[in-house]
């Protein structure tokens, strides 16, 4: 029997988790069986459990590929040179995370895996250390803005971070549950909360 390329098995694997994850955002995590992956992945039985021995192995796989994806980009437009003021940043991050908010984009699966993660220990853990990582570019933001001066040297970069992050999410919620707000009107609002901190 001739041996299977790293490619091939690749190829396998990306198969089996863009069916699992059509699966996810179409019927939701329970609603959805390892018998639907299979037959959405046009595989066999023993073929898709030969990479995943579990729902929650793919879920595990898909959720870290996709915040994965996104830390990366909003971490770029925290680390751009000469930093950029606060609502740029914003601006740019709302453009990085736009792609997820399509029906068929990340953001949906993130939703699910943040419910399942309160029942899950497993999910609770991996939520907790990927957001705590783009928690972090946010911090880094602040502290930027501190030394550039748009922000008090006193600035508490820890809980401004904190608060800064609290926007992106904020805005991907109510665009995929609403339909709205869209980016200039959201930014326009989050420029006005901004000037109005450093003025008081």
């Amino acid at each position: 029997m001739p041996r299977v390329s790293d490619a091939h098995r690749a190829a396998r694997r990306r198969q089996i988790l863009d069916a699992a994850r059509i699966c996810f955002t179409r019927n939701g995590f329970h609603a959805t069986s390892m018998q639907d992956v299979i037959a959405g992945a046009g595989l066999s039985v023993g073929a898709v459990y030969r990479y995943f021995k579990s729902k929650d192995d793919l879920v595990i796989v898909i959720a870290q590929e996709i915040v994965g994806s996104i830390t990366e980009r909003l971490a770029q437009v925290g680390a751009v040179e000469p930093a950029l003021p606060l609502v740029e940043a914003l601006r740019r991050m709302l453009a990085a995370v736009e792609p997820d908010l399509e029906p068929d984009g990340g953001f949906r699966f993130a939703m699910q895996v943040w419910a399942e993660s309160l029942r899950n220990p497993t999910l609770a853990t991996l939520v907790e250390e990927i957001y705590s990582g783009i928690r972090q570019s946010f911090v880094t933001l602040a502290r930027r803005a501190v030394t550039a001066g748009e922000l008090p040297a006193d600035t508490d970069v820890e809980a401004a971070g904190s608060a800064l992050f609290s926007l992106i999410p904020g805005y991907e919620l109510q665009r995929v549950l609403l339909g709205r707000p869209d980016p200039e009107t959201y930014l326009v609002g989050a420029s006005s909360l901004l000037r109005a901190t450093i003025a008081g």
